[in-house]
């Protein structure tokens, strides 16, 4: 459907959020194909949800301004995005944002000039956010269209010209990454983070040029129906409600800049567990697990009002969760006010047995990590918050979620954040199997990143297309064996891709090797590979575990 098409070279606040509404729309109604373009033909493509979910959350705070102004509107969104950015790709387009909305500082309306000056400011914002920029990316595809559209129109131009010239510029650009970084032609794809741009920017032309946008309440990623049938009449409360709110800090009832959110946390924590409240400018979050939500609002209400209320029954939740067999690690989370200690750890994993083995060797926290589910910033600080430490040291086991954990370091000012860049579990594990908190934590943190060395882990999938990697000649539907970014071996069963792994990687000068299985390990895959870890490795300690992980058939760590 469309409507009548503005023509316009002005933007206010209103026709920001039609923008940047229908960028998200259209981001939505290509997940996939943004997904499917990883490097790797895996099936844990998560850049499209990555950077929708982020996406998601900025828009869920814009829609909180009611000024009619394109600085405060984007501003909003920028906030709200960072705390939500998740993955390389949303970390990297919340940054982009926020440099826009510094570009259209103080101002109420925009020209043409001062949209393509923001989005100068944006890919500038973009650039230092990253420690190396690569070439080839979503960060070139931003900088080249920007570059051209603000080369090649005026100030007399409408909007409409301008995003032609930009959309058209940005798919050249897209289509030269392949040129500028070597992975995308050996792999035959364009930049995944590229791509989910590119769709964001013809959403929001289509916004522009008035066709129906979809709402954002009909946007959410994997929403699931709740059976009430599960709190009747005759129920009785157990697990509570889990409460969250957006308290906007009003300046006729306290000092909004200079006030401290410990009085918050100081209240919840006589009302509730799994606390998490931190502030970000003049807004706070507020996370609590309560039988009493109504409290949390009458005390918050005292010192602001609110842009954001959830309240859940968790009865209802944790009959969700066993219904799907998911586990929510986020219930390894402080349940009542922990005792403060000098030293504590936060970690991320997948699957409920390699949580477990984590929590067991000294882990604080456990995020789950798992497939489409990559941390966000504000996972993170909810972590934070929940432990009452002097240092943090953090443990992220993804290539894919370091720029989350060092920019959630960056931002958390209650403890003094240690990012250790573990890639994958297998440092992890190395890390936690030796975890000693003696000496300074600079000394500790150095420690870890010595103890991450000399471990190999090597992980098993599916692939999701055919492709030819490393020399490694696959076909849709093989299962692939690969450590970090290299490939190594795809065979037509698990066992076998199992078997040729191990001949990579593994030999009897190991000292041990552990196996977690994924969640769809049958007893009969376990017992193939005992069986050949003790006829081919005798001399190698071999343990397994039922990891739970999704994705990953077989993750094997070795030293």
């Amino acid at each position: 459907m469309v409507t009548d098409k503005p023509i316009t070279n002005k933007i206010d606040g209103e026709l920001f959020e039609k923008l940047v509404t229908g960028g998200a729309s259209n981001l939505k109604a290509n997940i996939k194909t943004v997904n499917d373009l990883n490097v790797f033909p895996i099936p844990d493509g998560d850049t499209g949800d990555n950077m929708y979910m982020t996406m998601s959350g900025g828009i869920s705070a814009l829609k909180a301004v009611s000024e009619n102004s394109v600085y405060r509107k984007a501003k909003a969104l920028a906030d709200g995005m960072l705390l939500n950015a998740r993955g390389n790709s949303g970390v990297i387009l919340s940054q982009l944002f926020y440099g826009l909305a510094n570009g259209f500082k103080d101002e109420d309306i925009a020209t043409v000039k001062d949209f393509g000056n923001a989005l100068k400011s944006g890919v500038k914002q973009a650039y230092a956010s990253v420690v190396k920029p690569v070439e080839g990316t979503m960060l070139t595809v931003a900088r080249e269209a920007a570059d051209f559209a603000i080369e090649h129109s005026t100030d007399e131009d409408t909007l409409d010209k301008f995003f032609k010239i930009f959309i058209d510029e940005m798919q050249k650009s897209l289509e030269r990454t392949p040129e500028l970084l070597e992975v995308l032609k050996e792999a035959g794809v364009i930049d995944s983070g590229g791509a989910g741009l590119l769709y964001i920017t013809e959403g929001m032309k289509d916004a522009l040029d008035g066709k129906q946008i979809t709402d954002l309440g009909e946007l959410s990623l994997n929403k699931q129906e709740v059976d009430f049938s599960k709190f009747t009449a005759d129920s009785v409360m157990t697990f509570g409600y889990c409460t969250e709110c957006l308290l906007q800090l009003q300046n006729s009832k306290v000092d909004a800049e200079n006030f401290d959110e410990k009085i918050i946390i100081d209240y919840l924590s006589t009302i509730g567990d799994s606390i998490a409240c931190f502030k970000t400018g003049t807004v706070i979050k507020v996370h609590v697990h309560t039988l009493t939500p109504y409290k949390v609002l009458e005390f918050c209400q005292k010192y602001g009002e609110f842009l954001t209320i959830k309240i859940e029954n968790m009865t209802l939740q944790h009959s969700e969760t066993e219904k799907s067999n998911k586990h929510d690690f986020s219930a390894m989370m402080t349940k009542k006010k922990v005792q403060h200690k000098e030293f504590a750890l936060v970690t991320v994993a997948t699957g409920e047995g390699l949580a477990n083995v984590f929590t067991e060797f000294g882990a604080d926290v456990v995020i789950d990590g798992g497939q489409g589910k990559n941390p966000s910033i504000e996972n993170f600080i909810e972590a934070f918050d929940s432990l009452d430490a002097d240092n943090i040291f953090v443990l992220p086991n993804n290539s894919n979620i370091i720029m989350a954990a060092r920019q959630s370091a960056e931002m958390y000012k209650k403890s003094k954040v240690y990012v250790i860049e573990t890639k994958d579990f297998g440092q992890a594990y190395s890390i936690l199997s030796m975890l000693d908190y003696t000496g300074t934590a600079e000394e500790i943190a150095e420690r870890m990143k010595e103890d991450m060395g000399g471990v190999t882990t090597g992980m098993i999938t599916t692939s999701i297309r055919s492709a030819n990697i490393d020399g490694v000649e696959i076909n849709e539907g093989d299962y692939i064996g690969f450590t970090g970014k290299t490939m190594l071996v795809a065979e037509t069963s698990v066992i076998n891709a199992y078997k040729s792994l191990c001949e990579k990687i593994l030999t009897s000068d190991n000292s041990f090797a552990i196996v977690a299985f994924g969640i769809d390990a049958d007893d009969n895959l376990k017992e193939e590979v005992a069986s050949f870890m003790a006829e081919k490795y005798p001399t190698v300690e071999f343990y397994a575990i039922d990891g739970g992980q999704e994705v990953y058939q077989v993750i094997l760590i070795i030293e």
